[in-house]
């Protein structure tokens, strides 16, 4: 009886993982067709095709700014398209926008929960010894880690700048050494750090373009950032150590959001700044001016630039974009999307395309197994004839393979409730 019975269960097991197979692929058909009529052309593919990069905009290469700097660079802060550009890879100090980086590594620090703003950062006797701008630190000084970020945001602090770095480091050679491995896994191949601070060094040297990519790293990754490198005045000490912002464009630049000035007599007058407006975030990098108007004069001129000439145009509407996909001879029937590789806007020439188009590219079904974010098709956006990005629409979940064991277990589970 008992071998019967598990016959009879056996053979309805099988019949149930048949029928998962032959429902799962029934499934998707008229996928198109039930968004015929819509806004958003849905086009069945055999395969996803590679994604390719975002083709709107190239740097110019016909215009020369009236920039008085040794070299300078303007970037699209989503994108990284370079905008304008001015001897990017020339080698050269960079003074105090070292501190980028030190600030990057700082709250890298802080997001993977290895310190808090409240944590105590002491002061050593060679902190205390850093020349140029300072908050005058004294040795055995405490001030905790949001203090220390605030003067060196505002105040371009060099002694805060070391004593953070021992602090996040254990000492400031080998917090340099940090600096230096990160800098290379952002690809910033003109770039060596020699200390935390910028303070003139025989081998401290760095390029506009490689500012410019710390700059848009900390920005996009760290955006509280902002929340320092925009204060234009505060106090540490109780009001007794006044904090002014090195970054005067704070108060004469519209759109202006940061982010942080630099002077050395080995470097000259250099800055890094972030401005944003309608949507569109800028970096403009200044390297090598004589003077501080001369430095935030050619940030005005590279920002005015941008501004004048390119917009973030924001995407056709996708409402009625498939959020799911059919899957045969999986667990699941459908498998749901992921659009989030798709951009919030794209970088444009100003007047030089017309309206946006959306084509998603995605098959009717496709075969179980499906992998959390494998591609499963693409989203091509085009102005006319010109495709200007295309992105991939991937899987939301995991979809495994029904199995004969798969089938078994539900089968039990079905039968007895669970």
């Amino acid at each position: 009886m008992e071998r019967k019975k598990l016959a009879l269960f056996s053979t309805a097991a099988l019949c149930f993982w048949l029928f998962a197979l032959a429902f799962g692929s029934a499934q998707g058909a008229g996928l198109r067709a039930a968004l015929s009529g819509g806004e958003v052309e849905v086009v069945e593919v055999a395969a996803a095709p590679a994604q390719a990069e975002p083709l709107a905009v190239e740097a110019a290469t016909d215009v020369t700014l009236p920039l008085s700097c040794r070299a300078a660079i303007l970037i699209d802060q989503s994108t990284g398209t370079v905008l304008y550009e001015m001897n990017p890879d020339e080698r050269m100090p960079i003074a105090s926008i070292t501190k980028v980086m030190t600030l990057l590594l700082t709250f890298e620090g802080l997001h993977n929960g290895k310190y808090t703003l409240d944590d105590v950062v002491p002061v050593s006797e060679h902190a205390y010894q850093m020349g140029g701008s300072q908050i005058w630190l004294e040795p055995g000084e405490q001030l905790t880690l949001w203090e220390m970020i605030k003067a060196i945001c505002v105040s371009s602090a060099n002694d805060a700048a070391v004593a953070v770095a021992e602090f996040v480091g254990g000492s400031e050679p080998v917090f340099v050494e940090q600096m230096n491995a990160r800098a290379a896994e952002l690809g910033m191949t003109g770039t060596t750090f020699k200390n935390a601070c910028g303070l003139d060094k025989e081998g401290h040297l760095s390029t506009a373009r490689d500012v410019a990519i710390m700059s848009r790293e900390i920005l996009n990754t760290c955006p509280e950032i902002l929340e320092y490198t925009g204060i234009w005045t505060d106090s540490l000490r109780g009001g007794q150590t006044q904090l002014v912002n090195t970054n005067k464009l704070l108060h004469r630049y519209n759109g202006i959001t940061g982010l942080k000035t630099g002077t050395t007599s080995g470097a000259g007058v250099c800055i890094s700044a972030s401005a944003t407006r309608d949507g569109l975030s800028l970096i403009a990098v200044v390297l090598g001016s004589p003077s501080s108007t001369e430095r935030f004069d050619a940030a005005t001129t590279l920002l005015d630039y941008g501004f004048a000439h390119y917009e973030a145009a924001a995407l056709p509407a996708m409402d009625q974009r498939p959020l799911q996909l059919a899957v045969t001879g999986g667990v699941d029937e459908w498998v749901p999307l992921d659009y989030s590789a798709l951009p919030e806007s794209l970088l444009l020439e100003k007047g030089s395309q017309g309206e946006l188009t959306a084509q998603i590219n995605l098959p009717e079904e496709v075969e179980a197994p499906v992998s959390l974010g494998q591609t499963m098709g693409t989203v091509v956006i085009s102005s006319g004839e010109t495709v200007l990005g295309e992105y991939p629409v991937t899987a939301a979940a995991d979809t495994p393979r029904m199995t004969f064991e798969r089938a078994l277990d539900l089968l039990r589970e079905n039968l007895l409730g669970g």
